[in-house]
């Protein structure tokens, strides 16, 4: 773990004269630190909801981690905080001006299922509904699976990012608005449908697939990308872990789901650096300009955790969870003014070749950060 020179303590003046936490009293590497707190406190100290953005996946994973961390404080600022962001886009009404013809613009949605949960506004729902809607006349791949995109750009591709953006979305919105029986179906059909063209025989996930093979990065026999990129790989398993957390024991794609999971697992390990962390090109770790990337060790770090918790994967598997954890914080601080900063978050990617990940921008407090540890911190505390 870094600390400031001469220990830390984490300051949130700003916002306990709002009713916050009195995080002065916890210095940073003691037993009663909360990083989330920590986290979210910083986040929303240094942005209004009306600084952060408009509506993208990144700002959604954050959100999303800063709910399940109001689900375990119950602190009401951060669920307002959240709602606050959110009406920016959604009116009184329930009308929300977004096509949604792309994956990356339906992870939100877990947001407005939250909401609706939380409140029982039946905008929300009618918000959410439209995103369930669209996937009436989404297009597919020719063996069913949702395009990462319908830009022309990005035609006849699943991307293995996609199935996080979508699916985990979907199940919640099955459980909260009764429509369990479709909405599982295809979730878990879209996790197996991407892992029969991504996955590959040592486990891990290729970043993309091409079923036209007429993509630049695509290989003209396979269709694929030619690397296995980290977040991408992440993304991919943080969706099967939250998918199959609504799917139920007797569903008839479970198994397989578990089964590929399992392989994934055991692939993602074998490549784990001694730092604890995982390489931005997760398999060629040994080449001199990778590096290892932050946001994608907190998310193989959740999964190899909650894997474990649920008995989807072997009990050894908390050993690499916790390397992870601990090479987590080693990008984590609290800088001197009493903000935490996570540094080597590797900024959003598109599909390239090796030379392309290793020289995206290395950022610090990146929302494709911030969302993940808060994700894996909240499973990690549990011990």
């Amino acid at each position: 773990m870094t600390l400031p020179a001469g220990g830390a303590k984490v300051r949130a003046t700003a916002t306990t004269a709002n009713g916050g936490p009195n995080l002065d009293s916890l210095t940073v590497g003691s037993s009663g630190f909360d990083w989330s707190v920590a986290v979210v406190e910083s986040t929303m100290a240094s942005k209004t909801p009306a600084q952060l953005g408009g509506w993208g996946y990144q700002t959604g994973l954050y959100l999303y981690g800063q709910y399940l961390v109001y689900q375990r404080t119950h602190d009401p600022r951060y669920l307002a905080y959240i709602k606050a962001w959110v009406d920016r886009f959604v009116d009184s009404s329930g009308n929300i001006s977004q096509s949604f013809n792309n994956l990356d613009s339906m992870l939100s949605g877990r947001l407005l299922v939250a909401l609706h949960h939380e409140t029982g506004q039946a905008r929300y729902e009618k918000a959410a509904r439209k995103i369930r809607t669209r996937l009436n006349t989404y297009p597919r791949t020719s063996d069913g699976g949702f395009w990462h995109s319908t830009s022309e750009s990005r035609h006849n591709q699943l991307w293995a990012d996609g199935v996080f953006m979508l699916n985990p979305f979907l199940a919640e919105f099955g459980a909260e608005f009764g429509d369990s029986a479709y909405a599982n179906e295809e979730a878990a059909k879209q996790i197996n449908v991407y892992a029969s063209h991504l996955q590959q025989p040592n486990g891990i996930l290729k970043h993309a697939w091409d079923e036209s093979k007429s993509q630049p990065w695509a290989d003209k026999t396979t269709g694929l990308a030619p690397e296995y990129w980290c977040r991408a790989m992440g993304w991919w398993g943080m969706a099967s872990i939250d998918v199959l957390e609504k799917l139920p024991a007797n569903h008839p794609r479970r198994a397989q789901m578990i089964t590929d999971l399992r392989e994934y697992a055991a692939g993602v390990r074998s490549y784990q650096d001694s730092s604890g962390r995982w390489f931005q090109v997760v398999d060629k770790g040994s080449r001199s300009d990778n590096w290892t990337e932050t946001s994608c060790s907190m998310m193989f770090t959740y999964v190899f955790s909650k894997g474990v918790e649920r008995g989807y994967l072997d009990p050894s598997f908390k050993d690499a969870a916790a390397r992870g954890y601990a090479g987590v914080l080693a990008k984590t601080s609290v800088n001197s003014s009493g903000r935490t900063e996570i540094r080597d978050i590797s900024i959003g990617t598109n599909v390239g070749d090796y030379a392309y990940y290793i020289a995206r921008d290395r950022a610090t407090n990146d929302f494709h950060g911030l969302g993940a540890f808060l994700i894996m911190n909240e499973q990690l505390r549990k011990g």
